[in-house]
């Protein structure tokens, strides 16, 4: 291929989820946090624990998207848990601007 030439989209490969129950319980934590109607709760838990809200092992520890999701995800598979991090850090930054904009802090790199 020439220097300069494109190289064209790069297509991330779709996984197979090894251990769907588990998988599935964790994302539909994930989304209840994330939803409308408890985002902002979600958000002020974060705060009020000190956590950095992209460190997704540290909110698990902290128990913020339920009692049983740390569990569940230390089921899964190296994979299905890597699979699991994007799908929170893409949902986080699905987050409303104006509510990024009042967590602040928790979305600054610092």
């Amino acid at each position: 291929m020439p220097i300069g030439s494109p190289i064209g989209n790069f297509d991330q490969p779709i996984l197979p989820i090894l251990d769907p129950v588990h998988f599935g319980a964790v994302r539909s934590s994930i989304e209840s946090a994330f939803s409308s109607s408890q985002v902002a709760g979600f958000l002020k838990s974060v705060e009020r624990n000190g956590v950095r809200v992209r460190h997704f092992e540290d909110v698990l520890a902290k128990g913020l998207l339920g009692k049983s999701t740390q569990a569940d995800y230390a089921q899964l598979s190296n994979g299905d848990q890597g699979q699991i991090r994007e799908f929170y850090l893409g949902r986080l930054e699905q987050v409303p601007g104006d509510l990024r904009k009042k967590f602040f802090k928790l979305y600054a790199y610092y």
